[in-house]
C-alpha cells in the first residue's frame, strides 16, 4: 500500500491537490531537517532572543532563563555557521560583539510565532 502524502499544493484553479510521492519526499526531508536543527534545545529561544535587534552575549545569556554560557555560545556558533545570525565585533576599547538575525533568520520568524501559537493552543502544559 501506497504511503499517504498529508501536504497539498494550490494548483492553477486555485484548488488544494495532494503533492505527488517526490514532491512528499522532498518536503518530509525538508521538515526533517528543520525540526532537526530548530529542535536542538535552545535554538528557537536564542532566534527569538534576537528578533527584538542585535544584542551582546550578555544580553542574550539574560534574557534566556536556564542556559549555560557554555551552550549558549555553542548555539551562537551554529547559528551563525548556518546563516540565521551574524556575529559582528566592534573595535574598542571595549571590543564588544552583537549578534542579529539575518534576512534568513528573520524569515524564520513567522514560521517559529506560528508553530508557538499551535503549541500554545493545543500543547499540554
Amino acid at each position: 500500500m501506497a504511503r499517504r502524502c498529508y501536504f497539498w499544493q494550490v494548483n492553477s484553479a486555485e484548488v488544494q491537490v495532494p503533492v505527488n510521492a517526490e514532491q512528499c519526499a522532498r518536503t518530509d526531508a525538508a521538515l526533517g531537517r528543520a525540526f532537526q536543527f530548530l529542535g536542538k534545545r535552545w535554538n528557537a529561544a536564542v532566534l527569538g532572543s534576537l528578533a527584538a535587534g542585535p544584542a551582546g552575549f550578555r544580553e542574550v545569556s539574560r534574557s534566556i532563563e536556564g542556559i549555560s554560557d557554555s551552550v549558549l555560545s555553542n548555539r551562537l556558533t551554529s547559528l551563525a555557521e548556518t546563516g540565521l545570525i551574524t556575529r559582528t565585533v566592534a573595535a574598542g576599547p571595549p571590543v564588544t560583539v552583537a549578534y542579529a538575525l539575518t534576512e534568513r533568520g528573520r524569515a524564520l520568524m513567522p514560521a517559529l510565532d506560528q508553530i508557538s501559537r499551535w503549541a500554545h493552543e493545543h500543547l499540554p502544559r
